[in-house]
């Protein structure tokens, strides 16, 4: 199976939810024969979900462009050096005509450190191919980005237990 039509899919926002909704279009489209390719930014691949996609889903390739610490502060060279990297090869893999789903995981958030240039990021939106299903996600997706996607969700906080001091839980939230 392949797509006819593909689109920009953005899911942002400071709520919940944002990764775990693309990586359930993820196995929705596996299961119905669709390639995915996944790309997390500002991630080191220790996460449940990697875990559960590669012993899952032989449909799905999924990539880690981070390490392991949370960037605070200014980004160090590596990071940025990663994101870079990452982003090259998501490129490739979205122009390569091998993927019918390519997520960009976190790149907004990549986006707001600096750890990649917003031009560098509209012109692979730019350049997709047109049967291809793009979607990016994380906190605070600039406006130029969004003015190139074709839907926008936003996950809006309303409560959430991590302002009551609860860290992330592994198989929850990581």
């Amino acid at each position: 199976m392949t797509l006819n039509r593909g689109f920009v899919q953005i899911y942002t926002g400071k709520g919940k939810g944002k990764t775990t909704a693309a990586l359930g279009l993820a196995l929705r489209g596996a299961g119905a024969g669709l390639k995915v390719y996944i790309g997390q930014f500002l991630k080191s691949g220790r996460y449940s979900e990697n875990i559960s996609i590669h012993s899952l889903a032989k449909n799905i390739v999924m990539e880690a462009y981070g390490n392991d610490r949370f960037i605070c502060g200014e980004p160090c060279t590596e990071e940025i050096r990663l994101a870079e990297e990452g982003l090259k090869k998501a490129g490739a893999a979205l122009l390569s005509g091998e993927y019918d789903i390519v997520i960009l995981d976190e790149i907004n958030v990549a986006l707001a450190l600096g750890l990649i240039r917003e031009e560098d990021v509209a012109e692979m939106i730019r350049m997709r191919p047109k049967t291809a299903e793009l979607v990016l996600t994380g906190r605070n997706a600039p406006a130029s980005i969004m003015d190139l996607a074709d839907l926008i969700t936003e996950m809006k906080e309303i409560k959430h237990y991590f302002s009551c001091g609860v860290e992330a839980r592994e198989g929850i939230e990581k």
